[in-house]
């Protein structure tokens, strides 16, 4: 089938991709929009490795003069990502935290400061650090169906989301709502994260990439360095925040972590989910 960027009828546009382990990124130059889309099965969780390659294939894009935007999906079923990969956070040394954390900061001062139009076409469940992805984007498009939730669901665990997590959802959705959300550590059902804006439409799950490339091309129609200096405008003071206290934040991360109580309800999560199974 032809590809959801391309107009019927035209021939194929030069294609670039590369591909990593985790991340499937294609790149079409005649529209200058790429698709990422994680493939890391079974859940995409964002482990050490995934966070890397994921600023990587960020700044490559970014570097490119080529492209202008980028379209960010799964590739794994019902599952955007399930968001940071608790193995990375359990049991190990305060040296793989430390890197570890900075991975995270990493992605997301790129993605959120990305000059690069960002599309996240979220096709299933998004919590926690896969809701941050989503919410570090220009626009969220969500698949239309109620088993598919999406939210900062950290309390649930016992850990607190960092500052700049709450930033970025407050930017979305208000203060009122990221207080109540973030404090019962909601995950909300694609229709009802619709209502409180957390995503931007709803539409049927196999229109979801025509979907997103039909919003691409409407931001892609204006002219780039004013919806850049805009998007900076709007997020800087949000980004500035952690650029500036990003050590203490990583020791913050790191203290709370290594807290015996924390790695006693982690380890009986990773139980749970191992019985799921």
């Amino acid at each position: 089938p032809p590809s959801p960027l391309q107009p019927p009828g035209l021939p194929l546009a030069p294609c670039r991709s590369f591909s990593n382990n985790k991340i499937q990124v294609e790149l079409d130059e005649s529209s200058g929009v790429a698709m990422m889309k994680f493939k890391s099965p079974p859940v995409n969780s964002l482990s050490l490795e995934f966070l890397t390659e994921f600023s990587i294939s960020l700044e490559k894009l970014e570097n490119n003069r080529a492209c202008r935007g980028v379209i960010i999906t799964s590739a794994v079923p019902k599952i955007f990502s399930s968001g940071l990969d608790i193995t990375e956070m359990c049991g190990k040394s305060l040296e793989h935290y430390t890197e570890f954390w900075r991975a995270v900061q990493e992605m997301w001062l790129r993605l959120y400061g990305s000059n690069m139009v960002t599309v996240a076409a979220v096709n299933g469940s998004s919590p926690a650090g896969g809701c941050l992805v989503a919410l570090s984007c220009d626009y969220r498009i969500m698949a239309e169906n109620p088993k598919f939730s999406i939210g900062l669901n950290e309390a649930q665990l016992g850990i607190v989301a960092p500052f700049w997590f709450k930033d970025t959802f407050v930017n979305v959705v208000g203060h009122r709502i990221a207080e109540r959300s973030l404090q019962l550590g909601s995950l909300h059902p694609a229709p009802e994260a619709l209502r409180l804006g957390l995503v931007d439409e709803l539409v049927p799950e196999e229109k979801l990439m025509e979907k997103a490339a039909a919003v691409m091309a409407q931001w892609l129609a204006l002219p780039d360095h004013a919806r850049q200096l805009t998007k900076t405008m709007m997020r800087k003071a949000v980004l500035d925040r952690l650029v500036a206290h990003r050590e203490e934040d990583i020791k913050n991360f790191i203290s709370f972590i290594s807290k015996e109580s924390i790695q006693k309800s982690l380890r009986m999560y990773m139980e749970m989910l191992k019985k799921r199974k």
